[in-house]
């Protein structure tokens, strides 16, 4: 038996939604207490991304981004972007009273976006909160049973389309320093008494899958 506290997409939650789309889910936030649109929900494991003109747009006080010091972010065509840097905002997702609000860190960027805002894993799995492309949907826990948002699929086009216009690359991930990409490893033989025989692994695996291992 199902409670409200389930969190499933049926035939109900499609409704309003013209089919078929690969439409992306672009949904609206209050952020700092400003209903804010254009907000990107994507699934990736990064960082969230205020882009510079919303966060001019929402006027707030630039003595609240603090430096952040990390490699560059990385888009998948190889373009490189430095974040201005972080800033911690007051948003909230839902109406009431099924909503969350929630202090959320995001790196500031200064490049031209269709999009304000881009959320991303991190910050859906703080909301335990489940997505769905076709229903265009996010649905989320809280006090009061399930939370939900919809997307807008019009808005979302309309990104979508102006994203195309000017080869907009959204897909941001924070490059990694290639010492943290190599693992250092040993070499061990596979057979006592002769060295010949020897294989490589990783020196920060358990000595039981070690031994395993070999």
């Amino acid at each position: 038996m199902r409670t409200d506290r389930d969190m499933f997409f049926s035939k109900e939650d499609t409704k309003g939604v013209k089919q078929p789309h690969d439409d992306p889910l672009v949904i609206m936030l209050t952020i700092e207490g400003f209903n804010t649109r254009r907000i990107l929900v994507d699934n990736g494991n990064s960082a969230d991304i205020i882009y510079l003109s919303a966060f001019q747009q929402l006027k707030l006080d630039p003595k609240r981004l603090h430096p952040f010091e990390s490699p560059p972010l990385v888009s998948f065509s190889g373009d490189k972007v430095y974040p201005k840097g972080i800033v911690t905002l007051i948003v909230t997702v839902g109406s009431c009273p099924r909503q969350l609000t929630r202090h959320l860190d995001f790196l500031v960027v200064d490049y031209p976006s269709s999009y304000n805002v881009i959320i991303r894993r991190p910050t859906l799995n703080r909301w335990k909160a489940t997505t769905s492309t076709y229903c265009l949907k996010v649905k989320f826990s809280t006090k009061n049973n399930v939370g939900e948002v919809k997307g807008d699929q019009v808005l979302a086009r309309e990104c979508y389309q102006a994203m195309l216009a000017t080869k907009e690359n959204h897909t941001w991930m924070i490059k990694e320093k290639e010492k943290e990409k190599v693992e250092a490893l040993e070499t061990v033989e596979l057979v006592d008494g002769e060295p010949m025989k020897t294989t490589r692994v990783g020196t920060t695996m358990s000595p039981d899958t070690k031994k395993k291992l070999v």
